[in-house]
């Protein structure tokens, strides 16, 4: 519901403070009087595009808020996925300023036009001759059915809503497992083109036992075989020096230590030196011994020469094929690799699979979709009795309607089929889709026969009528005053009328008048009491000069 209105430097506006009732508002005026300027400023409310030319005063900002009360139209998941602060009385602001930019805000929060456009466009419905195209659109058309049937089979073992509902989420698993099919059959195809290659490099690092490789060890061992000789020089070298001969260093350190020991008994230092010279002897004694070891171990081998050499050679040439430095990033690209070769090997098994699940779910959905499409065929004879039977009060009595529920090709949100409204004003006139179907007064009477029966099954928001009734009798008059009073005993109505019968239907009366003020036109909006009622209403009788016969007929009227 809107609540309040608050304009500033808006087009003929300089300002306005407008609190607005629940019920059916009237909002008359003379043509030209600034009806439009208050659609223009909600118009920028629901995201339509900022003119600078609608600023007043050129130097200071434009400013249109409006606050509403939101809680009975259960929208607060809708600001909860536009990550915005849901108030049961929300604000939404509209600031033009004089550099010509626009901003936006809900809530105090900056907001972006689309996102204005998607909560105000769930505020507020504005509706008149020249704005037919929402009652053609297939959404409405959908939304207008399916809430008509959620409404009449509420109370059924199966429901509606329940259908739909499970239809949805298996939809939503459905397309999912689809999207997931596509990926594997895209993985599959790029796998196939690269299996035999990606087999070749497997086979490649499978060569070369690289799990028992260590690099180091293999340049050890080649530099020790491709300079075996050197190194048995070297040893034999160290032996003979280190040899118990008489030329050797171990015999003279023994020769030398059975000297001190003939000494050591006379000092400590003595004893020391006889100790230490032991220790040397011991160590020297070791590296004979080791020495000789490792020179027993010394043989000259061709071919381990050649096997260790080409195992270098091949880690190199993988070295510089994969773009690596070491065995162990060698390791991690055949394990890679096989996992690809073995994630080839088992794609049919996970696309088999996998199409097995979309196939169960596609038979669900069918019988899920043909259970919604059958509920809508049964249950638009009653949707379009109530239509007919407004427009024949709305001045259409020969009018065919009629819903065309067409079964579609692909799945879509509500089911397997299209929905196409058909009518027809005229007797004998075949019945069209409405973009081609009636003129806009009879489109306009249309919409209002429609929006009144949601009004009945569905939380609507506030619904401004902009001169629907323009070129209407006043005995239609009569009757499309009363529906709009049904319908705004559920919702908020507020209607922009030229009409005596429909301004006297309103519970709330608001007049827009301008007068020249300072040189300049200024527009201003005047709620009036009962008197002021009946002299408004007598003065659109008349036409002209308000006489005591057009006051007692406003009289009437109004009872």
């Amino acid at each position: 519901m809107l609540k309040s209105i608050h304009i500033q430097n808006f087009a003929l506006i300089d300002q306005l403070q407008l609190d607005l009732k629940d019920g059916l508002t009237i909002l008359t005026g003379e043509t030209g009087a600034g009806k439009s300027i208050i659609l223009g400023a909600l118009g920028l409310l629901q995201g339509n595009r900022a003119d600078l030319s609608v600023v007043r005063d050129k130097t200071v900002k434009c400013i249109v808020e409006a606050e509403f009360s939101v809680k009975s139209l259960g929208i607060k998941s809708v600001f909860e996925d536009l990550d915005l602060d849901y108030e049961d009385h929300s604000l939404l602001r509209r600031e033009i300023m004089p550099s010509g930019k626009s901003r936006a805000f809900i809530n105090d929060t900056p907001v972006t036009l689309d996102v204005m456009k998607q909560i105000g466009g769930r505020l507020i419905d504005i509706h008149s001759q020249h704005q037919t195209l929402n009652i053609s659109s297939d959404l409405f058309q959908r939304e207008v059915l399916d809430a008509f049937i959620k409404n009449a089979t509420q109370k059924n073992k199966l429901s509606f809503q329940s259908i739909l509902e499970a239809y949805q989420s298996l939809l939503k698993e459905f397309r999912s497992n689809k999207r997931q099919l596509d990926e594997l059959d895209k993985k599959k195809a790029e796998l196939l083109k690269e299996q035999d290659y990606n087999a070749f490099l497997l086979d490649e690092l499978e060569q070369i036992p690289l799990d028992k490789l260590n690099e180091d060890d293999i340049n050890e061992e080649l530099n020790q075989l491709s300079n075996v000789e050197s190194i048995e020089v070297a040893l034999q070298s160290l032996m003979d020096g280190l040899g118990d001969d008489e030329n050797g260093i171990l015999d003279r350190l023994r020769v030398l230590k059975s000297s001190i020991s003939e000494i050591g008994g006379f000092s400590d230092k003595y004893a020391s030196l006889k100790e230490r010279l032991d220790s040397v002897i011991i160590e020297l004694e070791d590296v004979l011994s080791e020495t000789d070891h490792l020179a027993d171990q010394v043989t000259a081998d061709p071919e381990r020469l050649d096997i260790l050499s080409n195992q270098l050679n091949q880690l190199n040439s993988l070295y510089k094929k994969h773009q690596v430095d070491d065995v162990r990033s060698l390791i991690d690209i055949r394990n890679k690799l096989a996992d690809k070769i073995l994630d080839s090997q088992s794609m049919d098994s996970k696309i088999k699979k996998l199409n097995g699940i979309i196939s169960v779910q596609e038979n669900e959905l069918h019988e899920k979709a043909s259970d919604l499409m059958g509920l809508r065929n049964v249950e638009k004879t009653a949707l379009e009795e109530q239509v007919l039977e407004i427009a024949g009060l709305l001045g259409m009595p020969d009018a065919v309607f009629s819903i065309k529920i067409a079964e579609t090709v692909t799945f879509n949100d509500y089911g397997k089929d299209e929905i196409s409204f058909l009518f027809s004003a005229n007797k004998g006139s075949v019945p069209l889709e409405l973009n081609k179907a009636a003129s806009g007064g009879e489109l306009s009477r249309l919409m209002l026969a429609i929006k009144s029966i949601l009004g009945n099954v569905k939380k609507l928001p506030t619904i401004i009528f902009d001169e629907i009734d323009t070129g209407v009798s006043g005995r239609i008059a009569d009757k499309m005053a009363l529906v709009m009073k049904n319908m705004s005993e559920k919702l908020q109505v507020i209607t922009i009328t030229h009409l005596p019968q429909i301004a006297a239907s309103g519970t709330d009366h608001l007049v827009v008048s301008k007068k020249n003020q300072d040189d300049r036109t200024v527009s201003t909006i005047n709620r009036l009491n009962e008197q002021e009622r009946i002299e408004e209403i007598a003065q659109m009788l008349s036409g002209g000069v308000v006489t005591n016969a057009a006051r007692e007929n406003a009289k009437t009227l109004l009872n």
